[in-house]
């Protein structure tokens, strides 16, 4: 099969797959997908797939997983994928290696596929890049003291601080004013100007990625919304006026809306997108509602990431019954951001 067979509108650059960290289920969802889950050239998928990591851990993922992998060639740049999916092996060793443990080794190469998957993007020969996770305290073991996770690996390179996450699932998308932080420290993140500049990030991104005048819903911080200040005043000294600033500027923001109420309409269709004050509000909602299927995206870098919405999951790492269905879901949200169509997700 020629690329332009199958690849979208004659766009024929690959899509940077990250292999996560080896001891976690990356490696496994990975080898399910490639092995029978997605198949390039099918009405789901239209373009190449890149695989950056260790050959090894690729193959360590299909034999837990008892699956059979497809041909995947190696190469040593992007340009060089001339097949539905390939391999750019970083080839390096992990002595000792053991699924479900924290190896600094382990959090080395998780790092360098990202980086090396995020500098493909910045020069133009990716399309785009989708994660498997990495865990936080093998890249911190490994030397990465400031990088929290795929987010703050992804501004340092992109050289911006101006960065968000949004989780999308059927039904329901939510992006976050903070996420990597304690809840003391999220909520004094609460701030007129935080929540405008999220706003703003917000408009921008959802505009580009294909959802122009999105209607966007603000979460309260508060219980019941602060009850007129009785429960807390973030709402009428910081969020509220955020909301109208951003209204004032042609913003399609409203609330703050008690957050026990907000996310169930969303689900029924008045909003198109949540903005949630901290990370367990958001991300509790979107893993309720459809936990095995919710994916995130990144905002405020200049190309195209998704990601599984689940950890390295040690407790399972290496058993063979870690489930795909948030790889493929990213893959094909990768593959409609790129594409400028948000909309139909």
């Amino acid at each position: 099969m020629e690329l332009d067979e199958y690849t979208a509108d004659g766009d024929c650059r690959p899509l940077a797959l990250t292999l996560g960290d080896p001891a976690g289920v990356g490696p496994e969802v990975a080898a399910r997908l490639l092995a029978g889950g997605l198949q390039a050239g099918s009405q789901a998928w239209r373009r190449p797939v890149l695989c950056v990591g260790a050959r090894w851990a690729l193959e360590e993922g299909a034999r837990v997983a008892g699956v059979r992998l497809p041909d995947v060639p190696s190469v040593s740049s992007a340009d060089q994928v001339a097949t539905p999916l390939a391999l750019l092996d970083l080839d390096m060793v992990v002595p000792g290696f053991e699924f479900g443990r924290v190896d600094a080794s382990c959090g080395q190469l998780a790092v360098q596929a990202v980086e090396t998957a995020a500098r493909l993007c910045l020069k133009g020969s990716v399309a785009g890049m989708v994660t498997c996770p990495i865990n936080k305290e093998a890249i911190h073991a490994a030397g990465y003291v400031n990088d929290i996770g795929h987010q703050e690996i992804l501004a340092r390179l992109a050289g911006t601080s101006r960065t968000a996450t949004m989780l999308m699932t059927t039904g329901l998308r939510v992006v976050h004013l903070s996420t990597h932080k304690s809840l003391i420290e999220a909520a004094r993140f609460v701030t007129r100007q935080n929540v405008l500049d999220k706003l703003r990030l917000m408009d921008d991104a959802l505009t580009g990625w294909g959802l122009p005048d999105a209607r966007i819903a603000v979460a309260a911080l508060n219980p019941h919304g602060g009850e007129g200040g009785l429960l807390g005043r973030e709402e009428l000294d910081e969020v509220a006026p955020a909301v109208s600033e951003a209204q004032a500027q042609g913003i399609r923001a409203s609330g703050p809306w008690p957050a026990d109420s907000v996310f169930n309409r969303a689900i029924g269709g008045e909003f198109d997108v949540v903005l949630a004050l901290y990370h367990d509000q958001g991300h509790i909602a979107i893993k309720v509602h459809d936990f095995h299927a919710s994916t995130t995206a990144t905002l405020g870098i200049p190309f195209v990431r998704t990601s599984v919405d689940h950890g390295t999951a040690f407790d399972i790492a290496g058993r063979g019954i870690a489930d795909p269905t948030s790889l493929r879901s990213a893959m094909l949200a990768a593959d409609a951001l790129i594409n400028r169509q948000l909309a139909r997700l």
